[in-house]
């Protein structure tokens, strides 16, 4: 979407006019329920289609990036199908949940069908003894028997993508090599200032933090992360991190004020380290290896982008709004 559609979202009073307007850049739209879970899974099932198209269709080399891309929704399902499991949902409301269409480009529906159906967490590690998910899936069980908190499994999960991300691309050209490390280092900068935003939030022990921390970083070294990590609570955080990155990343004129008041801090620093990668290749894009894997990037980061930073934002005003208005309604009666 162009920008003068996307400041459009903004105006847009109505879910039903939201929908309509976006369904020309969303082809096949289909949603009967407008709530947020439903709108937000149809979208990102759109996103994955559109990523199994540029992946057919692009050379082997970022075949394989665009799998271990593509990776994080399916931790994203393991996650709900385990969340699934420990609140007794039924086989057909786990499915329900589970975007199935990022298995189609993984090659693996079966693997999904099969882990749905199962009942019980014990049956689910047994499952996945085989598989990349066994460590990270045995002790976020364990520690959720103990503790009741599923905090330790999704964070075992989480490092788990981004470390398979980080693992080397021997066969990678210098182009595609130089534009897919910085993507990779940057998006594990971001989760790890996430990890570390959350565990000061939730209080959770630092000794803990420090084991969920992938060491595959852009501009923040392993010392000033660990700082991070000791600090007590999120004004010093976003201080000291404000410090850091206006330090380290040379921002040229781009506003960094990263505070505990904004409602998606992570959000805010994402969109900064998105401008400064485009910034540093867009120059570099006239030659033509790197013009396809600079617009492979630019579909993949920026649709991610408007669904993440525009549209679902706007989903959730709209919906809130429609919400507190009938209930306003009610309570005149």
């Amino acid at each position: 979407m162009d920008s003068d559609s996307l400041k459009k979202i903004e105006s847009i009073k109505n879910i039903k006019n939201l929908i309509e307007f976006i369904s020309p850049y969303y082809p096949d739209i289909n949603i009967k329920e407008y709530t947020i879970e439903k709108i937000e899974k149809e979208l990102y099932k759109i996103y994955i289609k559109l990523i199994g198209r540029i992946l057919s269709y692009s050379p082997l080399n970022l075949r394989h990036f665009l799998r271990d891309y593509l990776l994080k929704y399916e931790i994203m399902n393991i996650q709900q199908i385990i969340l699934g499991t420990i609140i007794g949902m039924t086989t057909e409301e786990k499915r329900n949940n589970t975007n199935l269409i990022v298995h189609e480009y993984l090659d693996n529906i079966k693997f999904i069908e099969d882990l749905i159906k199962i009942t019980s967490l014990e049956e689910i590690q047994l499952y996945l003894r085989n598989t990349k998910y066994n460590a990270p899936i045995r002790e976020g069980i364990l520690s959720f028997k103990n503790t009741n908190e599923i905090f330790v499994l999704e964070a075992f999960l989480d490092q788990l993508y981004y470390k398979n991300l980080a693992r080397s691309k021997k066969a990678l050209n210098s182009s595609e090599k130089e534009m897919i490390e910085m993507f990779s280092r940057y998006i594990t900068e971001i989760y790890n200032i996430n990890l570390i935003y959350r565990g000061i939030l939730n209080n959770i022990d630092i000794h803990l933090l420090s084991q969920f921390i992938v060491r595959n970083t852009l501009f923040l070294d392993y010392k000033m992360i660990q700082s991070l990590i000791n600090q007590k609570d999120l004004n010093s955080f976003f201080s000291l991190l404000n410090i850091y990155l206006k330090r380290k990343m040379g921002l040229g004129g781009i506003d960094i004020n990263l505070n505990p008041e904004m409602e998606y801090p992570t959000w805010n620093l994402e969109e900064i380290y998105q401008k400064l990668f485009f910034k540093k290749f867009r120059t570099q894009a006239g030659s033509i290896d790197y013009a396809t894997i600079h617009r492979i990037f630019e579909l993949v980061i920026k649709k991610e982008k408007e669904i993440k930073f525009i549209i679902m934002p706007n989903v959730i005003r709209l919906l809130h709004s429609k919400y507190e208005s009938l209930k306003s309604n009610k309570l005149k009666r």
